[in-house]
């Protein structure tokens, strides 16, 4: 490994470079938007308490460990992918499950519980949107829109629910190239979907691509195309350095480089796309 000197931007691969990106597309949860920071807090236990019920002898310890590892490998698909799971789990262990969109239903249910204190802050002014965004976002947002590129939002998260928490968070402005989330007919939706229509509608090579995310997901489909992929390994909800299992994770799916946060735009920037000691050139102004 390597970094940017006096940084903690780690390339893992020094020959890369965003200076043909025309797109950018960005994941929500966790690379921009911390409303849903803790969100593992709550879907681990569900599921942990659903299987616990099953009475299979399982230890409380080893149903944890078993759910956290599905529950993290599919982060960054649409969360019905979970339930999904969970409803396969409960199946194997001799039980009749619910449907899947039941078990996201309640889900749904407890995490509105975890987070509705911020998103009535938010939209109350009682809480400002900087408190609840990844460190340096927006700045990385508005100097990738100012540098011309066509912004997108893809989330594993609801649709309706996605685009209502980047207005409040202020950057939904930002995605030129639309807002996507999930829908219930999830089969029709998905990051490696908007990528090919990318490829399909706006004629987009490799090189042109240009993600940002902080699961497995993003990184893998961007690579699958030839962009770039930044891996955002935010140590929620702080984001002040680097989490090593998302990191670890993030390494395993291509990323190229790896930040905590977008403190160090600037930077990032420079290297992204090549600009040397012009930063203005890459669209950024420090605040």
């Amino acid at each position: 490994m390597s970094f940017l000197d006096g940084t903690q931007i780690e390339i893992l691969r020094p020959g890369a470079t965003a200076a043909r990106a025309r797109f950018a597309l960005f994941d929500f949860d966790g690379t921009v938007s911390l409303i849903r920071s803790g969100w593992e807090q709550v879907m681990v236990p569900m599921f942990v308490e659903i299987l616990a019920e099953l009475k299979t002898g399982e230890s409380e310890a080893e149903l944890h460990d078993a759910v956290r590892e599905w529950v993290y490998r599919l982060t960054g698909k649409q969360t019905i992918y979970q339930m999904i799971e969970l409803a396969e789990q409960v199946k194997r262990r001799g039980g009749r499950p619910l449907e899947p969109l039941e078990y996201k239903r309640l889900y749904h249910d407890r995490l509105w519980r975890h987070i509705r204190g911020r998103v009535e802050g938010l939209r109350g002014g009682a809480i400002p949107p900087e408190r609840l965004t990844v460190p340096g976002a927006r700045a990385m947002i508005e100097a990738l829109r100012a540098r011309g590129l066509r912004l997108y939002l893809a989330s594993g998260t609801d649709e309706i629910y996605t685009v209502d928490e980047a207005r409040l968070l202020g950057v939904a402005e930002f995605f030129d190239g639309g807002i996507r989330g999930a829908i219930d007919d999830y089969r029709s939706f998905s990051k490696r979907i908007l990528i090919q229509r990318l490829i399909a509608e706006q004629g987009m090579k490799p090189g042109e691509l240009l993600a940002f995310g902080d699961g497995y997901v993003e990184i893998e489909n961007a690579r699958e195309a030839g962009g770039l992929a930044v891996g955002v390994a935010t140590d929620e909800p702080d984001c002040l350095r680097v989490n090593e299992w998302k990191r670890n994770r993030l390494v395993n799916g291509g990323a190229d480089v790896i930040i905590p946060n977008f403190l160090e735009a600037g930077r990032l920037l420079e290297w992204l796309f090549n600009c040397g000691s012009r930063i203005a050139d890459c669209g950024f102004r420090p605040a």
